[in-house]
């Protein structure tokens, strides 16, 4: 159950016609939502088969056409290009004289807040950076996950109702942030999830290359406990060899990878050495373990192997 207080009706923007630019993952899905809402898409623009894919499951009967033709039919756009190519979009979109007085236009990208919407406003559209906090696939289920989603808004203090309003209409939380902080928190979401199937699919790898039949069934409690515990607790979750200073046992994982899966040493070594300077900042790591760990981790070896860490944790 959400716990976001609804807007006054009175703030609720009007039912609105919307476009989408860019039929990826991210737009068919929004304006499906808000077709749930009452607003009723009428135009998506998709230059790949996928993208007309897309289109055609999430917003049946919707016309596909060119990106001037969407602004044109639409009250609301959506904008969900990829990051480098949504300012020269937007540049096109203005000069082009496609973009009409009054018109929300939106964009979904975590990088940019609103000043890169700034040659629309210029020809008077109404700019607002809404991003949501949520991976998706480009099909129906992309819907259901925005229940609760956090958005990442961005707009002018005169549309912060509006933006509010929208995000909450499409299942969402609001969460402000401010235009300078963008790029720090579209790097926080994509150091926690991005990062994240990268380090799960090559646990998985390993896990088959070691013969475990079924890794996906193995990893899901261990990793969904791992992830409740730091959501829970942060640093006081970490355990393992790094956090417990076992540097035989570090040097053992190495030496393994470096046999079966050199691809994969690299990024080993650069979590467990951010694992262990976290761990030692919070007492978790003692000092006097972590001289030999540090080495093994700097490509040494440890001067004797302990003993310690005997509880045996899964990590």
């Amino acid at each position: 159950m959400s716990t976001v207080q609804q807007p006054d009706p009175r703030d609720r923007p009007a039912r609105l016609t919307v476009g989408v630019v860019g039929a990826g993952r991210v737009g068919p899905a929004l304006a499906a939502s808000l077709q749930l809402a009452g607003h009723r898409p009428v135009a998506v623009s998709g230059v790949s088969d996928a993208s007309r894919r897309r289109a055609a499951l999430l917003l049946p009967d919707v016309p596909l056409v060119r990106p001037a033709e969407v602004l044109e039919r639409s009250d609301l756009v959506l904008l969900t290009v990829p990051d480098d190519i949504l300012p020269g979009l937007v540049e096109g979109l203005a000069e082009t004289g496609a973009v009409r007085p009054g018109q929300l236009l939106v964009h979904t990208s975590g990088r940019y807040g609103t000043r890169v919407l700034d040659p629309a406003l210029l020809a008077g559209a109404l700019p607002l950076a809404l991003h949501p906090a949520m991976t998706f696939t480009g099909t129906p289920v992309d819907v259901q996950r925005l229940a609760g989603c956090s958005f990442g808004v961005t707009a002018p203090e005169e549309l912060r109702l509006a933006a509010e309003a929208l995000v909450i209409e499409m299942g969402g939380e609001p969460e402000w942030i401010a235009e300078e902080s963008r790029p720090l928190y579209h790097a926080a979401l994509a150091l926690g999830a991005n990062h994240l199937v990268t380090l799960v699919a090559q646990s998985m790898e390993l896990l088959r290359a070691a013969g475990v039949e079924a890794p996906d069934r193995m990893l899901g409690p261990l990793l969904g406990a791992a992830l409740d515990n730091a959501l829970r607790s942060g640093d006081a979750a970490l355990t393992g060899p790094v956090a417990r200073g076992d540097a035989g046992t570090v040097a053992a994982h190495v030496s393994e990878l470096r046999r079966h899966a050199p691809q994969a040493v690299d990024g080993y070594l650069a979590m467990a050495r951010a694992t262990a300077d976290r761990a030692l900042a919070h007492g978790l790591l003692k000092p006097e373990l972590a001289e030999d760990l540090l080495g093994v981790l700097s490509g040494g070896t440890p001067g004797t192997p302990g003993t310690h860490g005997t509880e045996g944790d899964a990590g």
